[in-house]
């Protein structure tokens, strides 16, 4: 995919990475976001609020869970796990050392599953005190989750950068089974944080662009493309890397968006473009 190179990582390797910590390559992924769109609707995120956000944070992922954020951020030997109300300083605060690379989380009753991207591990917390209390091992890469109810069961929502979502079983982690997204049957890869919103979608971040996209769980189906540019002024944004964590915000039907390394963060609904 086209990135930027991100630099030096913190252990003293120097490694060629894009604005997400995945590797640029010449043979790096492309990043396909479905052919135009034929009655897929357009959507852009229209700004409600402002919120402060720290600016060194990597964000990998957000969450709400009643009035406190959860947020996720990665890179080697600075990834963290951090609670608190959003736009203040977090109140619980986590660290993962290296070589783990903190990516996506969700909460699922009382527990919080945080993803690692390529150490092929997953961490059940303590979603109080964020105390680690075990870890499991999954195959392949791990970029987004979310906790997904439907028909009065409970799964968790997985993505690995491309275009297929797995789902697992929100108690053990095991896989349970998959569905491949396709915007006009075309595959859309790239789906990287996701939020499984109270309307029964899942909002995923296509990475590295501006774009979430809207997915029927059922089917893979997108049923909303979103613009999600311009939010950040270019004396600001040229600070900022991709964007990159989408929260359902409690009680309403407004989202809460960030980036990586973003100094703000945006309340926002989603509108017809």
């Amino acid at each position: 995919m086209l990135a930027v190179l991100v630099g030096a990582l913190l252990l003293g390797t120097v490694a060629a990475c894009s604005p997400g910590g995945k590797d640029v390559t010449a043979t790096s992924r492309q990043v396909h976001l479905g052919a135009d769109s034929h009655g897929v609707p357009l959507l852009r995120a229209e700004v409600r609020d402002t919120l402060p956000h720290d600016p060194q944070a990597f964000t990998q992922g957000l969450e709400f869970r009643g009035g406190s954020l959860y947020e996720s951020t990665g890179l080697v030997g600075r990834s963290s796990l951090r609670a608190g109300r959003p736009g203040k300083p977090p109140t619980v605060y986590a660290e993962l050392q290296a070589p783990l690379f903190g990516e996506g989380i969700t909460l699922s009753g009382d527990k919080l599953w945080q993803l690692t991207w390529r150490n092929g591990t997953a961490i059940e917390r303590d979603p109080t005190t964020l105390a680690e209390r075990r870890r499991v091992t999954y195959q392949g890469e791990g970029w987004g989750l979310c906790h997904h109810r439907f028909s009065g069961r409970q799964q968790l929502v997985m993505s690995n950068g491309t275009d297929r979502l797995t789902f697992r079983d929100p108690n053990t982690f095991k896989a349970t089974g998959s569905i491949n997204v396709r915007q006009d049957g075309q595959p859309v890869t790239g789906l990287n944080e996701l939020e499984c919103a109270p309307d029964g979608f899942i909002y995923s971040n296509v990475y590295p662009t501006d774009t979430i996209m809207r997915i029927d769980p059922s089917t893979g189906t997108v049923t909303a493309r979103i613009d999600a540019t311009g939010l950040l002024p270019p004396s600001e944004r040229s600070g900022a890397q991709a964007l990159n964590g989408i929260a359902a915000v409690p009680g309403t039907s407004l989202f809460l968006i960030t980036g990586k390394l973003w100094p703000r963060m945006f309340k926002v609904s989603f509108v017809a473009k």
